[in-house]
């Protein structure tokens, strides 16, 4: 371990190898006015498909804070985490390597619907009318459709 900046790091010494390291990012699934809030992608991969809002989380920050702060960039819209959907991390389920995802649900507090930071639109869509979705975005929200039938039900 080498301290850099103030921060503890592990560096890869050459008798350990070549190391691969995973990415870790957070999805949120959004029950809004009755529907799910989705960002349109501006970037590759999946550019211009719908997805749950999310993205990478920053070194020395949590899951749960990271969710809240891609939420409100993306959507803004200022949230609170409601539960746990799943972790998500089959090492095929990016194109750009293995992205394990931790999945919420987020109930929105405040703010104002509005796309921005990556994401091109904002839209909110129904359980039964949703588009073509980024990633392993489908089975987020099948593996949460329960929930968050109860939680649209009581909007």
């Amino acid at each position: 371990m080498e301290l850099r900046k103030g921060k503890k790091v592990f560096v890869a010494r050459e008798d350990f190898g070549v190391m691969s390291c995973i990415t870790l990012t957070v999805d949120a699934i959004i029950p809004y006015k009755g529907k799910i809030v989705l960002v349109k992608r501006k970037n590759e991969p999946f550019k211009d498909h719908y997805a749950l809002p999310g993205g990478i989380v920053e070194y020395g920050e949590t899951v749960e804070k990271a969710v809240l702060r891609e939420v409100e960039e993306e959507t803004g819209l200022k949230g609170k985490i409601h539960s746990l959907v799943g972790v998500y991390s089959d090492p095929n389920r990016d194109p750009r390597g293995h992205f394990v995802s931790v999945c919420f649900i987020v109930i929105p507090v405040g703010g104002e619907l509005r796309s921005g930071s990556d994401a091109k639109e904002v839209g909110l869509f129904g359980l039964n009318e949703l588009p073509r979705l980024a990633f392993d975005h489908e089975k987020m929200i099948k593996d949460a459709e329960v929930r968050i039938r109860g939680i649209l039900s009581e909007m």
